[in-house]
């Protein structure tokens, strides 16, 4: 008796966490939707210039945090139906599946954290490369669409610049920040500082919901170990 009311404890609890970690998916999933259609990060990664596409190296961890989220809300439910019927095969199905998102999720982390400042410095790099053809005095055929791409960028970031701009930018601020009056320049920050700012805040974003999963999932592995072994040693009825 004190088995059974053990056994089923554990499973009303198992499947409280499996309904959390399906409501999880849920939230991450329209978290990861989001950023891949927020407007500042959309704006400029879908810029061009001469032939080249803006670096998108940012969706590749919202594609993961996508198929993440998916991927939660359907092995919630299965939890959630395994804990219910107490089926030892929906379970280890269900404990098979955390182990894979487990580890793909350290190895995402691991991935993001090794390539957390290549995002920004991807885009620096391709402001920069527009920024020194739409500063060019002798009127190469590409300074018209340098000036579109950092249009783009300063009206997207609220910008204007690298922050140690020098005479030439300066001669064509008029013309590349149209948009900005004298006293916003006297506070307005550099483009390199509000991209390093937008893509930190982002990934801060998706590190927090990374580690929420995570420990949602410990405690789904150790509760349905808990329950396997509860339903193997408990009496037949």
């Amino acid at each position: 008796m004190v088995v059974a009311g053990c056994t089923r404890c554990i499973k009303y609890m198992l499947f409280f966490f499996n309904f959390v970690f399906w409501l999880a998916g849920g939230v991450i999933l329209g978290v990861a939707l989001w950023l891949r259609h927020d407007s500042k990060t959309s704006n400029l990664l879908i810029l061009q210039f001469e032939g080249h596409q803006a670096p998108g190296t940012f969706y590749i961890s919202v594609y993961i945090l996508i198929a993440v989220g998916a991927v939660m809300m359907f092995v919630g439910f299965l939890g959630c139906y395994g804990a219910i019927q107490e089926s030892q095969c929906l379970l280890g199905t269900f404990f098979f599946f955390l182990i894979m998102l487990f580890a793909c999720e350290v190895a995402a982390g691991i991935w993001g954290f090794m390539n957390r400042d290549t995002i920004s410095k991807e885009l620096i790099n391709f402001y920069d490369s527009a920024y020194i053809k739409a500063v060019d005095v002798t009127g190469t055929t590409s300074k018209e669409a340098a000036i579109k791409v950092l249009n783009v960028f300063h009206t997207t970031l609220e910008c204007c610049g690298k922050g140690d701009d020098g005479p030439l930018f300066k001669q064509v601020t008029g013309t590349l920040c149209p948009t900005l009056t004298a006293e916003d320049f006297l506070v307005s920050q550099s483009c390199h500082v509000k991209l390093i700012d937008l893509f930190s805040e982002k990934l801060y974003l998706i590190g927090l919901a990374a580690l929420a999963v995570a420990c949602i999932m410990i405690f789904e592995m150790i509760f349905t170990m808990v329950l396997c072994c509860g339903i193997r040693n408990s009496p037949p009825y």
